[in-house]
């Protein structure tokens, strides 16, 4: 059976052939009627674009790059926070006939504008996505938008430049993870730092103090580590609050990477959780649901963030379309079994 064309879809819609290409590339000013009367004959004949015919008839590739850091490049790997960015983008790209190009790269190597200005001039993608921590440093964010490609952030941190961003809620959310450990009575509440580079990570510090300061607790200096969001930076961080004179009754870390290390070190140590030690992550990434007691984090709509800043690309006509606004996609509270009450004195 011959493989269905253009012109068949548009006979039995009973439109013209320039109609159904615009309906196929979600251009705007189509009917609803019309655009279902398309859609119902492409799904009867089972009619698919000719990707490579389209690219090439466009200045740019109907394709979006999601640009991110390379989870292989730590010694502990987590794919995650991968897997849910990638989530996000196959769906809108899936739902608007996108072809979707994952682009992992190393932002300490020297040569990494180069080889995004090498990809981008090569695939011509209609936008690209990117990811924090490489949604925060000028010269990637710089190179990206001198090639007048369309550019969404993920959570940067902060607002600054001309890029429309996708972000989420970190401080106030940590706030309310803080304020809710003490809630549970904890007083001597520890928090672990993640990757300075990351702006956003940076935020949910930020959060802690606040959470503190609303809950009447004071900041205790000799409570706050330095980690760099992996699992081992957690455990070292653990070593020394656990083993301290007077050490935390409860931990928050920046990621769930780190509190997996904090409660590592905890079942060394001999601390039960969370009978003697309550332990929070955020990011809630598979590991957070498959260690023991699973662990109470903060729920990051990574996949949702991901998807949204696709629809921007795909819907938006142009750079200069996405405007420089902010989207927050809100987090979520995710309490398990690792936090309880406070120990009694």
């Amino acid at each position: 059976m011959a493989k269905p064309r253009i012109d068949d879809v548009a006979r039995l819609a009973g439109v013209s052939p320039k109609t159904v290409s615009r309906v196929v590339n979600r251009e705007p000013n189509v009917r609803d009627a019309t655009r279902e009367k398309v859609e119902q004959a492409i799904e009867e004949l089972g009619y698919r674009p000719d990707q490579f015919a389209r690219n090439l008839a466009s200045q740019r590739a109907r394709l979006i790059a999601l640009v991110y850091d390379d989870p292989s490049a730590y010694e502990v790997p987590s794919s995650g926070y991968v897997i849910r960015l990638q989530q996000g983008t196959l769906r809108a790209c899936r739902a608007a006939n996108y072809e979707l190009l994952i682009h992992p790269c190393r932002y300490r190597n020297k040569d990494v504008v180069a080889e995004l200005e090498a990809l981008i001039r090569h695939i011509r993608p209609t936008g690209v996505v990117l990811a924090a921590p490489l949604s925060n440093m000028p010269r990637i964010v710089d190179a990206i938008q001198a090639s007048g490609t369309p550019l969404v952030r993920l959570s940067p941190g902060r607002k600054d430049g001309n890029q429309y961003c996708v972000a989420t809620n970190d401080r106030e959310i940590s706030a309310e993870m803080t304020q809710y450990l003490a809630s549970l009575g904890h007083r001597r509440i520890a928090f672990i730092k993640g990757n300075r580079q990351h702006k956003a990570v940076g935020n949910r510090y930020l959060g802690f103090v606040d959470g503190l300061r609303a809950s009447g607790l004071p900041l205790e200096k000799d409570l706050v580590e330095q980690g760099d969001n992996s699992v081992g930076s957690g455990e070292e961080c653990a070593w020394r609050l656990l083993r301290s004179e007077q050490p935390p009754t409860a931990v928050f870390a920046a990621n769930d990477d780190m509190a997996a290390g904090v409660m590592r070190v905890a079942a060394q140590l001999g601390i039960e959780i969370p009978a003697r030690l309550s332990v929070a992550g955020c990011d809630d990434i598979a590991l957070a649901r498959q260690i023991y007691p699973r662990l109470t984090t903060i729920r990051q709509p990574l996949a949702a963030m991901a998807e949204l800043a696709t629809m921007a690309l795909v819907d938006g006509s142009g750079k200069d379309s996405l405007g420089n606004g902010v989207t927050v996609v809100p987090a979520q509270l995710r309490i398990r079994e690792s936090t309880g009450p406070a120990p009694s004195e």
